[in-house]
Formats: structure tokens, sequence, C-alpha cells
């Protein structure tokens, strides 16, 4: 947001260059360290690590607070590096750590809560990063926002009861592709482990998707402003967290697939309506553009907010099992390395979204036709899922 308004008003391309830039220095880190990680967090006490990733949070949200008052964004490009290599290692800390603390039939509502936390967390940090960018006093009341939330963080670590490491003996490989490829060999053993992360990243890559051209979609498609984007954001959010809590209601603590494949089916249904919706989406006559209280006038660009609810429902509905058996199915001493493969090929599948977006563009494909091939092809994966992954209790 910071690049988008104030640097892109003095140079346009040198800002997309650099929010391109951001968004792949971001991601790097998962490439690069998410072995070491699985590693660290299966060999230390998952609490104590916890908390020194969050105290490390602190400081990277101090600089990050020195580089927003000094205006400097190369600066700002390269703690975002740094937080994302903070996220990084929390990764297989937080999913390693859920199965030690909560006994198996609270598993689904633990991994629910934290999907539907996570897209809540996104939802209020991109609204409120949108509202304080432009102020006048933007900077102070970022910078005060983020350290709070970082020291809160770190607060809340501290109630994180011991977790004793599951292989205290492990001995550290710092050859880091050399131990990604062996972590994902490992997680390749194990084949419905292994779906369960290509069913998982299969998700991120439909969300990368999505989230990537609301903005263009928004402005192109629906002739709407950056509130209508806002309002998109705000469904999918809520409704990743709807479905996600649902699960839970559904399967009553049980971890099974029966809804996975539904869900995935609902997802491609309502992406086919998305984009018939979007045919018959209403514009203002005079071709101004709209604004969010106008768009939601309309009873057709209703049926659009619907249908991005209901898609939102069922990628929640889908996901939580899918997290929920990869940690069950893990064995406990290689947990957080079986995640940190999941992370590598959750940032391939992402980078794969992206690469696909761009040559759907490239062959002119227009938003709502990108969406309509989404949908054929998660069609095509459910198909895949219902043949391959067993409806069983695990």
């Amino acid at each position: 947001m910071l690049i988008t308004y104030r640097v892109a008003s003095l140079n346009p391309q040198y800002a997309q260059f650099m929010i391109a830039l951001s968004t792949g220095l971001f991601m790097l880190p998962y490439f690069l360290v998410s072995a070491t990680a699985g590693q660290l967090a299966d060999k230390y006490d998952r609490a104590k690590l916890t908390r020194i990733t969050k105290i490390a949070e602190i400081i990277l949200m101090l600089l990050t607070a020195i580089g927003f008052f000094a205006g400097n964004i190369p600066f700002l490009l390269c703690i975002l590096f740094c937080i994302g290599a903070q996220s990084t290692f929390f990764g297989p800390i937080k999913y390693a750590l859920i199965p030690q603390h909560l006994n198996e039939d609270e598993l689904l509502a633990g991994n629910a809560y934290i999907e539907a936390g996570t897209f809540l967390a996104i939802l209020f940090g991109a609204i409120l990063g949108g509202l304080l960018v432009l102020q006048p006093n933007g900077n102070l009341l970022m910078s005060v926002l983020i350290i709070t939330c970082a020291v809160i963080g770190y607060i809340s670590s501290l109630y994180i009861p011991a977790a004793p490491p599951p292989d205290p003996t492990l001995r550290m490989n710092w050859n880091v592709m050399q131990e990604n490829l062996h972590i994902l060999r490992y997680a390749c053993e194990d084949a419905e482990v292994l779906l369960c992360i290509l069913g998982v990243s299969w998700f991120w890559m439909l969300g990368a998707i999505f989230l990537s051209q609301f903005p263009p979609y928004a402005k192109h498609i629906l002739f709407a402003d950056e509130t209508v984007v806002t309002l998109f954001l705000t469904v999918f959010s809520i409704a990743v967290g709807v479905g996600s809590v649902l699960c839970t209601k559904l399967l009553k603590g049980q971890i099974r697939t029966t809804y996975v494949v539904a869900a995935m089916v609902g997802i491609s249904l309502f992406t086919t309506d998305f984009y018939f919706a979007s045919l018959s989406a209403v514009h203002n006559a005079d071709g101004s553009v709209m604004g969010v209280m106008e768009f939601v006038r309309y009873l057709p660009n209703l049926r659009i907010l619907g249908d991005l609810f209901l898609i939102s429902v069922c990628g929640g509905l889908y996901i939580v099992p899918l997290y929920t058996i990869m940690q069950v199915q893990s064995a406990e001493e290689h947990r957080a390395r079986i995640i940190a493969a999941n992370n590598i090929i959750n940032a391939m599948f992402m980078v794969a979204s992206a690469i696909l977006t761009v040559v759907l563009l490239k062959l002119h494909f227009t938003i709502p036709e990108i969406f309509l091939s989404v949908a054929v092809l998660n069609a095509a994966a459910a198909v895949y899922m219902y043949k391959t992954l067993p409806d069983k209790a695990v």
C-alpha cells in the first residue's frame, strides 16, 4: 500500500516493479530456510522457539518503524525479506505445536480457529494499512500498531506450555538445498500426507489467483473503486473463517475428509456462476466509477458477492481437514519438517498461480475468463481427489 500510494504517484513503472519485487522477497525465504525451520522445530522446545521468533518479530517491527520514518523503500524491502524469514520459521513451529497441546478430537477446531484467525488478521491488516498509509501521521500510527501487535504476540507466547522436542538428538543439516530435497522426499513417502500437502497447496494457488485479481477485476470489469476491492477482501476473509468453523460443526470433531471433494465441487460451481454474474454486473450509467454503496445497490452485483462468499466458505470447509490429517498422519519426530515441506510446495504453487495468470492474460483471457478457467481446473482436481483421497476417520 505504501508503494502503491506514495511511490506510484512519482514513478508508476518503478512502483509496479517494486510491488512485484516485494512479493518475491516475502516468499523467497520459504524456498531458502523452510528446511532449517523444520529441523529446528523438531530438535528444540517449540514453545521456546515461538518466544524467540516473537522477540525477533518485535525487533523487525522496530526496524520497520525506522524505515517508515526514513521513507527508505529499499531498506523496508530488506526488512520485508526478514519478516518473510521470521514467518517461515514460525510456520512449522505453529502447526507442529497444535497436536502437542490439543487432544485429537480438538484438532479440527484448533486448526479451524488458526485459519479463521489468519484470514481475519489479513483482512484487518489490509484495511488498516490502506486507511493509515495516506494519513498525515500515518507513519506514526502504523509504527505504533505493528509494534503493539508484535508485543502482544510475544506476551501471548509466554502462556504457551512447554513443548518438549520430539527428536532432540537430530543432527542439523545446514546445506539448505540438500535438506529441502530431503524433506520433500520424506513428505512423498506417505501418499496420504502428500495428497493433503498438494490439496493445501492447491487452495493457496486458487486463493492467490483470486486475491491478485480482485483489484483489476473491480477496476476494469466492474468499474468500481478500491472500496469495492476492500469489500471483496472482507467477504473472502470472513467467509473462509465461516467455512473453517462450519467444518468443525459438521464433522463434530472427527478427522475425516467427508466434505473435501464436495467443497471442491462447490468452489467450481460457484466460481462458474461468478463468471456469469460478472457478465451481468451493473455499472453506473454515466460511466463514473462506483463506490461500495453504489455497487451493493444492484441485485446482479449482490449475486457476485454471494458467489464470492460461497466460494470462500467452501474453501474453509475444504482446507481444515487437510491440514489436520497432515498433522495427525505425520510422524511426531518429523512433523515440523513435513510442515516445512508443505510450506515449500505451497510457495511453488503460489508462484505457479502467478505464472498461470500471466500466461492466460498473454492469451488475451479476460479476468472473468481466468476465473472460469480456475473453475474448470478445480473440477478436474476434484475428480482426482475423489478417486485418490479416502474418506476415513483418522
